[in-house]
């Protein structure tokens, strides 16, 4: 190596140090599970942000910060299906996240995930963005606003933790439970939404159809019949007593074609429907009955939560 190779290099390790340090003064370690702690993001002074996967108690819940002192968070609320929990502190007790633009990375911008697992010091992983794209939801339901995916490996303690520029800016809160094996960024605009719902209420209100479906292609000559172009529609293998679907008079063998004037030719078109902003509002549905064409308005009901 070079001498000028070797001092390019030293200058970018000094770089990488410097943003590491200026990212970790918004980075907690928190202690709401069994042994290993998690890690957290001061995301607004007093509010901490987390991956929900890693909050298994409700109540008893500390944090440890940067300098070391130990500090009691209350739960504001958490949400399965996006992997985010808040929790609150009390405020103007260290530095506020400095936040960047997700959508500004590239497959192949480096970037930096931070721990901190009790000890003075953040962890770090180092790696490269692998994936980008627009929305899409996770397995457990929730919307998220961008595809961001890099090729870090999130060792044990990192879930919850940030994904950090190369401007030492968070663009992000790393889950590792949303799409395994790969480090899978929720980004700042899908916090942001949670965070403000979760602060309100609690929880993410979802809408609640009732309905059980699958894709299944039109008899061709019920589309002539009728004079429809789509060729696939939902057909309902079940219906839940008590639903809204079941209020509104779906039946098992109904073909659903559009809800709430969106076409819905796969479930996942269906859920994009049933944000929080149409619970309790009604909507029309348009269904195939026994090869005769019919509209019924359905109101949508919230989505059951779990209890855990």
């Amino acid at each position: 190596m070079t001498a000028s190779a070797s001092v390019t290099l030293a200058s970018l390790s000094d770089q990488l140090a410097d943003t590491v340090a200026r990212a970790a003064r918004a980075v907690v370690s928190v202690h709401a599970r069994p042994r290993m702690p998690s890690t957290g993001v001061h995301w607004r002074d007093g509010l901490v942000v987390t991956t929900e996967a890693t909050v298994r108690r409700d109540e008893g819940i500390t944090l440890t910060l940067p300098d070391g002192q130990s500090l009691a968070a209350t739960l504001a609320g958490r949400d399965p299906g996006t992997d985010l929990a808040v929790l609150k502190l009390d405020p103007g007790r260290l530095a506020v996240a400095d936040l960047g633009d997700p959508a500004s990375l590239r497959p192949g911008h480096l970037v930096l995930a931070l721990a901190r697992l009790g000890d003075l010091e953040p962890r770090v992983a180092f790696g490269a963005v692998s994936a980008t794209g627009g929305r899409w939801r996770s397995w457990k339901g929730g919307e998220i606003d961008l595809w961001l995916q890099s090729d870090l490996t999130l060792p044990p303690g990192f879930g919850g933790g940030p994904l950090v520029d190369a401007q030492g800016r968070i663009v992000g809160i790393n889950s590792g439970g949303l799409s395994r094996p790969l480090a899978t960024t929720i980004p700042i605009s899908t916090v942001e939404r949670v965070l403000g719902q979760l602060l309100e209420r609690g929880y993410v209100a979802r809408g609640w159809l009732g309905a059980a479906m699958q894709p299944v292609r039109l008899d061709a000559a019920v589309r002539e019949r009728l004079g429809l172009e789509r060729e696939v529609g939902l057909i309902v293998l079940s219906v839940e007593p008590g639903g809204p679907a079941a209020a509104a008079g779906f039946l098992v063998g109904d073909i659903l074609l559009e809800l709430h004037g969106r076409r819905v030719e796969h479930p996942d078109a269906v859920l994009e429907v049933l944000g929080g902003d149409v619970v309790g509002r009604s909507v029309r549905a348009e269904l195939v009955r026994g090869g005769v064409q019919r509209e019924v308005e359905v109101t949508i009901s919230e989505r059951p939560r779990r209890r855990s």
